[in-house]
């Protein structure tokens, strides 16, 4: 967990994350799931409040599965924390806290000013999302 990136004020969940298919499977208690591209993160929803952690796969940067997978379980009510892993670029990490991620573990080291510089970039987002950032449209019109 060297590069991992945290916006959470609770300590790191350090469980190894297991498949979805054996969480579904019932093989073991966890508290810590990983959502591999292509998973349905729909299948978490009846299982929400057991889990501390769900760490969705980014395969590779192109791969924009796991946006989608963040947006279902936090619009679901998702609390704990949700960690994006893999093929993180320092340019996604601001839309993929918009979609609800607060942890990440990319493969390559972010340099800390160039993330502040990317998060701190656009202060008012155009679109909703899973956040709870006002869009600016709705600002303009009330």
């Amino acid at each position: 967990m060297d590069n991992l990136l945290r916006f959470r004020d609770d300590e790191a969940h350090d469980e190894p994350a297991i498949t979805l298919d054996s969480f579904l499977d019932g093989q073991t208690n966890a508290g810590a799931v990983r959502l591999e591209a292509g998973d349905d993160a729909r299948a978490l929803l009846p299982s929400l409040g057991q889990l501390a952690l769900v760490e969705v796969s980014f395969p590779t940067f192109r791969d924009g599965r796991g946006f989608s997978a963040a947006r279902i379980l936090r619009e679901a009510g998702y609390q704990g924390e949700l960690r994006a892993a893999g093929d993180v670029l320092v340019d996604q990490i601001p839309h993929m806290r918009r979609c609800g991620f607060d942890s990440f573990a990319p493969q390559a080291p972010v340099d800390a000013e160039t993330l502040k510089r990317s998060l701190d970039r656009y202060p008012t987002p155009y679109q909703r999302a899973a956040d709870p950032a006002v869009p600016v449209w709705k600002l303009r019109h009330g």
